[in-house]
């Protein structure tokens, strides 16, 4: 991707700890006595239970289920789905919210779709949603846009039916404007964001949890997706992108300064070259949460841990500790 922006300096705080605290194996141990048990704290409150995880695994295979034996003719609950979003890359936060997967369907059942006349899209979900409807009366469904949602009380899980195609990757519903068929490649995705995690030692996952956390407490309109390329891209901007949780209290500091930088720009998804704008509409949220992580930057490095962590709270909730002791 070409390199179109330049990220904003940091704020004042910022550069005099990166002028006047040069790391050294002495005042390493004196500062930042806090950061790194509070960010791996952090880490951990934001992980799915066991119990949320078997939960989510069993709504969406009957989901699979009742699809298979519809379209398929067999009770697999495993059999012609691809999981994609936050539970294919391992970044789901508590308490959970959707599950999402493709649902690969015959291409039988594309071609008696298109010999149909109108929004076919559109159509061919509202079929997909009748036949769980079957399975799940008592759950109010929809379906528009380029999934069907079936909504459980713990769990949503979005199906996307899609058709496979040869050059990889699948053709998904988009019932808008009329109705068209996008094209996606989940694996590349996929692979992409496990390269990048692979190249800044896990930070990737761990980062894109945190503000996904940030997004659902400061109700940023940011999709998870955009947070998550956000994140790779911020972390190959600093030379400590590929540090453990020490580091990451200017980590935050940074994607956050990133973000800002980007508003309005673009990038584009692996392999499908689609474009993806990011708009403005969070650019207030995101500021007023740079100029917290900037205070509490600087709490952290005079080791005031309630302060730090009152600033943290401010950005993510009760999520991160205050005092970690």
């Amino acid at each position: 991707m070409a390199n179109l922006w330049q990220p904003p300096p940091f704020g004042a705080s910022a550069l005099l700890h990166l002028q006047a605290a040069p790391f050294t194996a002495s005042n390493s141990v004196a500062s930042w006595r806090y950061v790194r048990r509070r960010f791996r704290q952090f880490h951990a409150n934001l992980q799915l239970t066991p119990d949320q995880i078997e939960d989510g695994r069993t709504k969406y295979r009957g989901v699979v289920a009742a699809l298979n034996r519809h379209y398929w003719g067999t009770s697999s609950e495993t059999d012609h789905v691809e999981l994609v979003g936050s539970w294919a890359k391992g970044t789901p936060v508590r308490p959970p919210r959707d599950v999402d997967f493709i649902f690969q369907l015959p291409v039988e059942v594309y071609h008696r779709f298109e010999q149909r006349t109108g929004n076919k899209q559109s159509q061919l979900l509202q079929e997909v949603r009748s036949v769980l409807a079957s399975t799940y009366p008592q759950t109010s469904m929809r379906g528009d846009g380029q999934v069907v949602t079936v909504p459980f009380n713990s769990y949503g899980i979005e199906v996307a039916p899609g058709f496979a195609l040869q050059e990889g990757g699948y053709w998904i519903c988009n019932t808008n404007n009329g109705g068209r068929y996008k094209w996606v490649h989940p694996a590349a995705e996929l692979a992409s964001f496990n390269d990048a995690d692979a190249r800044y030692a896990g930070n990737v996952r761990k980062l894109s949890q945190m503000f996904k956390q940030w997004q659902r407490y400061c109700n940023v309109p940011i999709k998870s997706f955009q947070i998550e390329a956000i994140v790779k891209e911020a972390l190959g901007t600093v030379r400590w992108g590929n540090s453990d949780e020490f580091w990451f209290d200017w980590l935050v500091r940074d994607v956050l300064a990133h973000l800002i930088s980007r508003a309005n720009g673009h990038f584009y998804m692996p392999v499908t070259g689609e474009v993806i704008l990011l708009g403005d509409e969070w650019l207030s949220r995101a500021d007023t949460a740079y100029q917290r992580a900037l205070k509490a930057c600087d709490y952290e490095f005079d080791n005031q841990e309630q302060s730090a962590g009152e600033e943290w709270q401010k950005i993510f909730g009760a999520m991160i500790p205050q005092v970690v002791g």
